[in-house]
């Protein structure tokens, strides 16, 4: 039977500002892409998270973005790849810190929004992730977007690397994902990503906006955790996936220390 993981960007709160519905989601996914106070998140949304998570047996990792709450991240930001190095070690820190403190164990590293899709662009922004994530404690994994330069950027720098699919996003011929604004960027319907899910792991083809279906690598699926259909969206995947003998489990591991 095949297996797969099912991932979401989660605790992406912080004080009194709520965003999705993280326990519900996290009653779906089998891994969590927890928020680490840049482009979202705070220390006692970390916990809770990182605690919910453990508690339900899903994997941990984090998800460090560009310091822009007003743009959630979804902006680039103009740094140096050593600025960035900077930026996603502390990020992660951060989170790592707060996962000490509940028991909890950061797996993997996913970068979230406008920097994930510049490291999936540029190969030095890639290896500034990557270094980042290499130099940190803890045997971190890589988690990337499949078929982009964060895949042999993370590579070369020695790291575990796993490739993630998006559910609810659309993709170039150059399998990157279509720009948010643009038509065929979103998936909104539940049915329709549940369908095209099933095909690609049938086929090993992604449909793409503008030209004919990619070969794409998998071991992870990410449904977006801050969309108003995210738990119809994680239900309905999960659902169809079980249906057809695909069995679901974190791609790096459980969150218990």
């Amino acid at each position: 039977m095949a297996v797969i993981d099912l991932n979401s960007d989660l605790g992406e709160a912080f004080g009194p500002w709520a965003m999705g519905d993280d326990a519900r989601i996290l009653e779906l996914v089998t891994s969590a892409n927890i928020a680490c106070g840049g482009h979202a998140g705070d220390p006692d949304v970390m916990f809770q998270t990182l605690r919910r998570a453990a508690d339900l047996g899903v994997g941990i990792g984090a998800h460090p973005g560009y310091a822009d709450r007003q743009g959630f991240g979804r902006r680039v930001i103009p740094m140096a790849p050593d600025e960035i190095s900077r930026m996603v070690a502390a990020q992660v820190g951060a989170l790592q810190g707060v996962a000490a403190l509940a028991g909890v164990r950061v797996a993997y590293v996913k970068a979230h929004g406008a920097l994930a899709n510049l490291a999936a662009a540029r190969r030095e922004v890639a290896d500034a992730v990557a270094q980042a994530v290499a130099a940190l404690p803890g045997d971190l994994a890589l988690l990337a977007i499949s078929g982009t330069e964060l895949e042999p950027a993370g590579r070369a720098a020695g790291l575990r690397v796993f490739s993630e699919i998006f559910a609810d996003r659309g993709y170039q011929p150059n399998g990157q994902l279509v720009p948010r604004g643009q038509p065929g960027a979103m998936i909104h319907d539940a049915a329709q990503a549940a369908d095209r899910l099933l095909r690609f792991l049938d086929s090993g083809l992604m449909p793409v906006v503008g030209g004919d279906p990619i070969p794409l690598a998998a071991q992870s699926i990410c449904v977006h955790g801050d969309s108003a259909e995210a738990v119809a969206m994680a239900h309905e995947i999960r659902l169809r996936l079980t249906a057809a003998g695909v069995g679901l489990a974190p791609f790096c591991g459980t969150a218990q220390g």
